[in-house]
């Protein structure tokens, strides 16, 4: 294929990942703007606002100076002063990976090395500076370096995952760093780098194991605490529009929440609002924002609450026995308790920091006075959960040895020198 048509498919599909993120809120956002013409506000108003949140679920943070009028009427401590908001809908920030997987998979199958990734890389990146510099505004001000950088980056990251199958059959430099880095890999010792590969099969499975169980479970609390939720959207009085509009934001957050229900599985629970906290233990919430899927969160009322902390458990135990068989195929005759016990720190270590990014990932600040913290502790869950996986993998490691071993002892019944027939 051509490489100019290629720079130009690859600049196209950047183009739609930049427009399918920012046409989310702006679509609905601007049909509110078209059924309330009367009201004096114009379009760019709302564009903004489409461009703000965009580029805070790309985790760039941004300062808003409330009007005075407006600011009395929240009734919020410190709403007279610039905030931060800084909690990202990591809504965005998935799709944008999502979108710069398929294209860099597209980009390096087409055998042109680097020109697509490059031309959408650097029209990604073009975009970007447009939308953050026409959403400059005296009211919400994101931060600029933050506004031209975060959403490339992680566009590049999605491209990186998705060309990652493909980069070292490229030729040129990146072949060579690939061929580099294998055979670097391929020196050190067997022993390490079966720990390692181990552990870090064993961290990825058990925090995905916990957070694809908070999905599920967050589903369920929806459906089992909808009419809990539906009257907090009467409550609101809001109108179709108002709903609408609330009902997209949420959806926005989901990936937020179910981060927060993994935190509350590992035991620490989260935070919405300095001095609240929403966990196994205890549940301290005061006033809440106004958002109806908080009803379906769950509190320590919750039945069984603390069987909730069996979820990490069990994820490392899992996690720990399927692991071990490759473990010890794979270190031989060198199989000790030396090895096994790294790779079980290691376990703890990958799934901990996992759990702990995405926990810190989640949370933020979300408005004035005590909105400023929202989500998990990353530090306290990430550390928790390491400690949760550390014993738990222990046991799975431990339980994968009995079981291999009462399967080995039927072979050696059945072997020559013990059957009968042998012993005449």
């Amino acid at each position: 294929m051509n490489r100019t048509l290629i720079a130009l498919l690859a600049a196209l599909e950047s183009l739609l990942a930049v427009g399918i993120g920012l046409g989310i809120t702006l679509v609905p956002l601007s049909l509110m703007w078209a059924v309330q013409l009367d009201s004096g506000v114009g379009w760019d108003v709302f564009y903004r606002a489409a461009a703000d949140i965009w580029l805070v679920g790309h985790g760039v943070d941004l300062t808003v100076t409330l009007d005075p009028v407006l600011a009395a009427n929240v009734a919020l401590p410190g709403a007279e002063k610039p905030f931060l908001i800084s909690i990202a809908p990591l809504f965005f920030s998935l799709l944008t990976i999502l979108l710069g997987v398929r294209l860099g998979r597209k980009s390096l199958e087409s055998g042109a090395r680097f020109i697509g990734p490059v031309a959408a890389i650097s029209t990604f990146g073009g975009l970007t500076v447009l939308i953050a510099l026409s959403s400059i505004n005296a009211n919400a001000m994101p931060t600029v370096w933050m506004a031209l950088s975060f959403p490339t980056a992680i566009f590049g990251v999605g491209l990186l995952i998705g060309a990652r199958g493909e980069i070292g059959h490229s030729g040129g430099r990146a072949e060579r760093v690939q061929q580099k880095v294998t055979a670097w890999a391929f020196g050190l010792p067997t022993q390490v780098r079966a720990v390692l590969a181990s552990s870090l099969r064993g961290g990825l499975a058990a925090a995905a194991m916990v957070v694809g169980i908070s999905a599920v479970v967050l589903s369920v609390l929806v459906i089992a605490n909808f009419s809990t939720i539906l009257g907090l959207y009467e409550g609101l009085q809001g109108g179709g529009g108002g709903s609408l509009i609330l009902t997209a934001a949420q959806l926005m957050f989901m990936p937020n929440f179910v981060m927060w229900v993994a935190s509350w599985f590992v035991g620490t629970g989260f935070a919405i609002g300095t001095g609240s906290s929403i966990s196994p233990v205890g549940t301290d919430v005061g006033l809440l924002p106004a958002l109806p899927i908080l009803g379906a969160m769950p509190t320590a009322d919750l039945a069984f609450g603390f069987l909730g902390i069996l979820v990490p458990v069990a994820a490392g135990f899992i996690a720990a026995f399927f692991i071990r068989p490759g473990l010890v195929r794979s270190l031989g005759s060198d199989v000790s308790f030396r090895w096994l016990l790294f790779t079980v720190l290691g376990i703890a270590l990958v799934g901990g920091a996992l759990i702990g990014f995405m926990a810190w990932a989640s949370g933020g600040a979300a408005g004035p006075g005590r909105l400023v913290d929202v989500g998990p502790n990353a530090l306290r869950t990430g550390g928790v959960a390491a400690v949760e996986f550390l014993i738990a993998a222990s046991l799975g490691m431990y339980a994968g040895s009995r079981s291999s071993g009462r399967s080995s002892a039927p072979t050696q019944a059945k072997t020559p020198e013990n059957s009968p027939s042998s012993s005449r």
